[in-house]
């Protein structure tokens, strides 16, 4: 699905409080820019910024970074925290490529990673584009802590599939897996809701969720 262009995203989000930018620089630094030392969750692929932005207001001791490589889709979450009553200091967004991550985050210095509803790549030719194939785990391997995990949710049931068994293939344990998250008593405790979530839930798609870690 191509994304309308938002006249003046660019431009809007090369001036926001909220971005992080030369993000290649930044690798390493996160504390200092977060001014403090509390632990670094990551949402790659945010979207619009919903999800990350609750538990952002939620849990103040935990700092957060969304990243989104469509600008069109930045710009709303951007939006969204123009008109928050009060600033949220815990989070911050950066505009870029998930591929590059490595770049952008040094060794042990996140603490979770979130995919929430990420782009399927249908095709088996794009595999290797999936956020939970094996090329993108040896990417979270080198940036997560030793107990770090990835939390992945999407109603798509053959991305899951394939999650599944490509997590286990990269050397990953399964520490939680469910195929109807609103009806998982246990795992459904604290779930916050992503714009995709509340719209599919809605329809009566189940929401199958995975937590992954070494």
């Amino acid at each position: 699905m191509r994304l309308r262009n938002i006249p003046g995203s660019r431009e809007a989000i090369a001036e926001s409080q909220y971005v992080i930018h030369e993000e290649e620089t930044r690798a390493g630094s996160w504390h200092e820019i977060f001014e403090n030392d509390h632990p670094i969750y990551i949402e790659i692929g945010m979207g619009k910024g919903q999800f990350l932005m609750e538990l952002a207001r939620r849990n103040p001791d935990i700092n957060y970074v969304g990243i989104e490589k469509y600008s069109s889709v930045l710009i709303r979450a951007l939006e969204k925290m123009e008109e928050e009553e009060t600033p949220l200091s815990n989070i911050c967004f950066i505009r870029m490529d998930a591929e590059d991550i490595v770049k952008v985050f040094a060794k042990n210095e996140v603490d979770r990673i979130y995919l929430n509803f990420s782009d399927p790549w249908p095709k088996d030719r794009h595999a290797k584009r999936r956020l939970t194939s094996k090329e993108f785990m040896a990417r979270y391997d080198q940036i997560l802590v030793p107990d770090g995990q990835v939390e992945f949710k999407t109603d798509n049931r053959p991305l899951f599939d394939f999650s599944v068994e490509s997590v286990k293939e990269a050397g990953w344990q399964l520490k939680a897996v469910t195929y109807d998250l609103h009806h998982d008593e246990e795992l459904v405790q604290g779930n916050v809701m992503t714009e995709y979530e509340e719209r599919f839930s809605a329809k009566g798609n189940p929401i199958h969720k995975l937590i992954a870690v070494r």
